[in-house]
């Protein structure tokens, strides 16, 4: 068996760090080893309190979703247009404000082409109408879907994967409803937790949003309740493991400064983390503001804080990462979740193992 598929992750994922100059037309490009033509792109200021900024070539570059946030805002002079190996910025200080820092994390799916899905009723079982751009390669899709406020009964939603979600964000576009966000190691197939709060995971009552049970290669599954019978619209960020390029798990802290070892099967690119058995911040660290471990340079999807290094969290090592502080992530007992996503494979499908920091 391969060790990996991919052998060079900055094909489908990359972290562009650059410094804002509020000039218009201002093209960023990629540094990873292959060209990157994004169609995902996060972008979070590191030295100033400013929104994170969602964008997405389906849903169009002009509307911002932001994790810190429960809407979504139209911006003309953001993002402005995607290049085959990077984006073009334009004066918005959300995005690139004179001499602060920033960061930009990107995710290939299909080239902003996308599928569109027929809308088969409001019985239970049926299949919301709405679009998916893939990257079954990656594991990646970006999905648009609509509600009706008659329907009866759970939503099924294609995603298309081919492969069987193991993480996804969901955010209601025109209203107020949190991000919705499944994890396929909460303790529970209806758990969920949410990227703009710091709350505990949850399936509590009503919100009792996922039905992971009844996850296919094909579509997710939302329950039926008052969040999905809206007539709203939705996007939702989908992923699915791919061996040596990413992982979507969970660990249980050990108490120790000397912490917790977690295999992923590469070395980290980037790690987004959340205690999933108690109430905290989510957490992003990333090989490109932390070149050398530790990795502790933070900024956090629920907030919109500038950059800290309140936390020391963990060494990036050539198959994981390992904890490097007592409390926190790693208090003794504590479970986190975690996406990841790879700097390079542990082995390469060659078999040349990678080197460690």
């Amino acid at each position: 068996m391969a060790y990996t598929a991919i052998d060079d992750p900055s094909q489908y994922f990359q972290t562009k760090i650059y410094t804002g100059n509020e000039t218009d037309d201002t093209a960023l490009t990629n540094t990873g080893n292959s060209d990157l033509q994004p169609d995902w792109i996060w972008i979070k200021s590191r030295g100033s309190s400013q929104d994170n900024q969602i964008i997405d070539t389906s849903r169009g570059l002009t509307k911002a979703l932001s994790s810190n946030r429960t809407d979504e805002s139209t911006f003309n002079d953001g993002v402005k247009s995607i290049q085959s190996d990077g984006f073009t910025l334009g004066v918005n200080t959300r995005y690139n404000q004179n001499s602060t820092n920033f960061v930009a994390w990107q995710w290939k799916a299909n080239g902003g082409t996308t599928t569109s899905v027929s809308g088969t009723g409001t019985a239970a079982g049926s299949t919301k109408a709405g679009t998916f751009q893939a990257n079954t390669t990656a594991g990646f899709s970006i999905v648009t879907f609509s509600t009706g406020s008659d329907d009866n009964g759970d939503h099924r939603i294609q995603h298309g994967l081919g492969a069987v979600p193991h993480f996804i964000l969901t955010k209601e576009r025109d209203g107020s409803y949190d991000w919705y966000t499944y994890h396929h190691k909460g303790t529970d197939d209806n758990d969920y937790l949410r990227l703009n709060l710091t709350n505990a995971t949850s399936n509590a009552g009503a919100r009792n949003v996922f039905d992971g049970s009844d996850f296919t290669s094909t579509y997710f599954e939302m329950d039926n309740n008052n969040i999905t019978n809206d007539n709203k619209t939705y996007a939702a960020y989908c992923f699915t493991e791919k061996q040596g390029y990413s992982k979507f798990g969970s660990f249980t802290g050990n108490g120790n400064a000397d912490g917790a070892f977690v295999y992923t099967g590469f070395k980290p690119a980037l790690v987004i983390a959340k205690i999933s058995s108690a109430t905290s911040d989510w957490i992003i660290i990333d090989n490109k503001r932390s070149p050398s471990n530790l990795a502790n340079k933070r900024l956090r999807p629920n907030k919109d804080n500038a950059e800290d290094t309140a936390v020391d969290f963990a060494d990036f090592l050539s198959n994981g990462f390992k904890l490097r502080h007592s409390g926190d992530f790693n208090a003794s007992g504590v479970t986190t979740i975690y996406m990841a996503f790879a700097e390079s494979p542990f082995v390469s499908s060659k078999g040349v193992p990678t080197t460690a920091r």
